[in-house]
């Protein structure tokens, strides 16, 4: 799918949870016409994401789905646990920790990560550095108070 290498981006959570900054991202990702595929590890975070980016906002919804369920791969946004790509989405977002696991196929990999948790802080910056020695291009983003901003 993706003929350049996946650029992985690292956004660090300190002015909103991810419950604001997912579906905003999210947004910006099928407003490029891509498909993205958000992984967590917890199960219960599965159920949580399913339930919220149907409600998150009153006058708009983000169509998506849960791997494991009919029609999984004609979603534009998958929710999962796994290592599979059903959807054969572009992004890849990572949350609560979750490991990139192989990232070709992949335009982009975003790892959310929350600032004021330092167990997501040590991951985060375990990934960065397992990730930069592959080569691959990796940039950091700060949330301030007029929006992201790339650090690195």
């Amino acid at each position: 799918m993706a003929d350049a290498p996946c650029e992985v981006w690292f956004y660090h959570l300190e002015r909103t949870g991810l419950d604001q900054a997912l579906p905003e991202l999210l947004e910006k990702t099928l407003q490029r016409g891509w498909r993205a595929l958000v992984r967590t590890p917890v199960a219960d975070r599965l159920e949580h994401l399913d339930g919220w980016l149907w409600s998150y906002r009153e006058d708009s919804f983000l169509p998506h789905g849960a791997a494991g369920e009919p029609n999984a791969a004609r979603q534009p946004v998958l929710l999962t646990t796994g290592f599979e790509n059903p959807n054969e989405a572009h992004a890849l977002f990572l949350v609560d920790g979750a490991e990139p696991g192989d990232l070709g196929g992949f335009a982009r990999c975003v790892v959310l990560f929350d600032g004021g948790d330092e167990a997501q802080l040590a991951v985060a910056r375990a990934q960065w550095s397992r990730i930069k020695a592959t080569g691959l291009p990796v940039s950091y983003w700060k949330q301030q108070a007029r929006g992201w901003e790339k650090q690195a």
